[in-house]
């Protein structure tokens, strides 16, 4: 998949509307929420928690990511360009 067929695709499902960082910020938080509650495996949450539905809160990391960097009027593969370089630098 190209970063760039993905932005299309997203678009598609949500339109040309842009969120601001704040919304973006709030967005982010119920996807990273629901991966903490699937790390906390709560009794009652015991039933939605399968790999599958992990693989699916992934993939909305990655794919939202994807929409809220163009949202902001980054470039999404030079973000990813950006974190390339920054995680090899912090790795040496």
């Amino acid at each position: 998949m190209e970063i760039s067929n993905l932005l299309k695709q997203t678009r598609q499902i949500w339109g040309k509307q842009k969120l601001t960082l704040s919304q973006i910020i709030v967005r982010m938080g119920k996807v990273f929420g629901d991966i903490c509650r699937w790390e906390r495996d709560a009794s009652k949450d015991k039933k939605i928690h399968t790999k599958q539905e992990l693989k699916k809160e992934m993939g909305n990391m990655i794919l939202s990511s994807i929409r809220w960097c163009d949202d902001l009027g980054f470039n999404p593969e030079d973000c990813i360009k950006e974190a390339m370089s920054a995680q090899k630098k912090f790795e040496k």
